[in-house]
Order: C-alpha cells, then sequence, then structure tokens
C-alpha cells in the first residue's frame, strides 16, 4: 500500500510527546512498517535576551504533527487514541496532504542552514538597534537579506541618513 502524509492535531504544547507515545503505540501494536516517519516541523530562530544572542527552536505549526504513513483502520485508531491527540486534519476520515506541499515543506526543513530572525521586518518599518556600535539609534528598514540574516538599516547620524548593516537580532520593532 502507498504511504501518504497527514497532519494530526495534538494539544498544543504537547506535539514531542504526542510523537514518543505515537511512536510507542505503534511499536507496541507491531504496526511500526506502516508508518514511515512522524515530523514534528520545527526552525531555530535567534533573539536577543539580556544583551546576549540566543538561539531557540520554535516550531512550525504548533498543536500539529506529520505523519507519513498507510491509513488503514488499526493504525487510525491507535493514533486516534494517543494520549493528547484531538484528530485527524480533515475530519472522520483523514484527507492526505498533496504531494507537492509536502514537497515543499521537506525542502524547507531541509534548508535550514541560518537561524531564522524571532521576528520578521518589512522595508520602511521603524527599529531600534539593540546590540552594537549604534545601540538605541533608531531608523528604517532599507533593506533584508534573508540568506544571510542582515538587514539593512538607514539611520540619522549627524543629521544625515547612513546605511548600518546589521544582523537581525541587533535591532527590534519600535
Amino acid at each position: 500500500m502507498d504511504k501518504k502524509w497527514y497532519v494530526i492535531h495534538t494539544y498544543s504544547g504537547y506535539e514531542s510527546k504526542v510523537k514518543s507515545g505515537m511512536e510507542e503505540r505503534l511499536r507496541i501494536s507491531g504496526m511500526t512498517e506502516k508508518v514511515a516517519q512522524i515530523l514534528v516541523p520545527t526552525e531555530d530562530v535567534v533573539e536577543i535576551k539580556g544583551g546576549k544572542k540566543k538561539i531557540s527552536t520554535r516550531k512550525y505549526f504548533p498543536g500539529y504533527v506529520m505523519i507519513e504513513m498507510e491509513m488503514d483502520d488499526d493504525v487510525w485508531y491507535v493514533i486516534k487514541n494517543t494520549p493528547k491527540v484531538t484528530g485527524f486534519l480533515g475530519g472522520t476520515k483523514p484527507t492526505p496532504l498533496d504531494d507537492t506541499e509536502v514537497s515543499r515543506l521537506l525542502e524547507q526543513l531541509r534548508g535550514e542552514s541560518i537561524p531564522k530572525p524571532k521576528f520578521m521586518f518589512e522595508k520602511g518599518e521603524q527599529v531600534r538597534v539593540i546590540d552594537g556600535p549604534f545601540t538605541n539609534f533608531t531608523g528604517a528598514i532599507d533593506e533584508m537579506n534573508m540568506d544571510k540574516g542582515k538587514v539593512r538599516v538607514m539611520v540619522t547620524i549627524f543629521g544625515r541618513a547612513t546605511p548600518v548593516e546589521l544582523e537581525f537580532p541587533q535591532v527590534e520593532k519600535v
């Protein structure tokens, strides 16, 4: 039978416990061969706390777990009755995810190398520099480079707008 991706709704904050609970229940039931993988999609984000750069992990979809499996009544029952699982996406008859959607998401997860900022910025948005030699200067976002994790801010120094290149964690929204 063909394995498809499904989304399981869980209690928010219990995604990892649900994953390990499902793996244990499937192992005990002898159904591990029907499940290819269980994913809790996460990304690394950077934030400044107490003047120090901190990398933390954030869930892409809080309250959801992805599972690649062969759908049948036995596996459905084991997963549906795992503690902290509220059900499958799609209601009483779980709906598999579109293959292109899944491949795009998996590619996005594999491509994570530079931690993303905890907050996203837009061009023209006012920000305050919170780290580095320009601390406490304010300015407008001029350009963002997501690949390098940098942002160019136009700050006013001696009455003139000057471009300053900073890392995402060095600025915060005003």
